[in-house]
C-alpha cells in the first residue's frame, strides 16, 4: 500500500481527475492556491514515483505523469488507517461521535440511510 502526504493527495486528485499532466501543468494548477514552484512539484512527483503512486512517459516536449494507483484503493486505505488510529477501527463509534456532536446535516443523514439500506439489501 502507498502512504500519501496531504500534498501528494492534492497531486493525485488532480491526476485522477485528468491524466496525463506535465510538471508545468501541475505547477500552474496549484501555483495560486499553494505557492508551489516547479521544483516543489518535481520533488513531490519524484517521491510519488518512488512510492509507486505515479509514473511518467516521455512526451514530445515534457514528461507526462500518470497515476499508478486507483483512487478507490487509496481512499479505502486512508479511511481504514484513520478509523484504526482514531476510533480503534470502529465505524459505529465514529458515526456516534458525529451524531453526538451534531456534525451531520439532514442531507448527510439521509445519504447514510440510503447507503446502509443498499448495503443491507446486498447482504440479504
Amino acid at each position: 500500500m502507498v502512504k500519501l502526504s496531504e500534498a501528494e493527495w492534492k497531486v493525485m486528485n488532480l491526476l485522477w481527475e485528468s491524466a496525463p499532466r506535465t510538471i508545468m501543468q501541475i505547477t500552474n494548477h496549484f501555483k495560486e492556491t499553494t505557492g508551489w514552484t516547479k521544483h516543489t512539484v518535481m520533488t513531490f512527483l519524484r517521491r510519488m514515483e518512488e512510492k509507486g503512486a505515479v509514473h511518467y512517459e516521455e512526451g514530445e516536449r515534457a514528461k507526462l505523469y500518470f497515476p499508478d494507483i486507483e483512487k478507490t484503493e487509496a481512499v479505502l486505505q486512508e479511511t481504514e488507517e484513520f478509523l484504526d488510529k482514531v476510533f480503534g477501527g470502529r465505524m459505529g463509534l465514529m458515526l456516534n461521535t458525529m451524531v453526538e456532536k451534531k456534525a451531520l446535516s439532514k442531507e448527510e443523514i439521509a445519504e447514510l440511510y440510503e447507503i446502509l439500506k443498499k448495503a443491507e439489501e446486498e447482504i440479504l
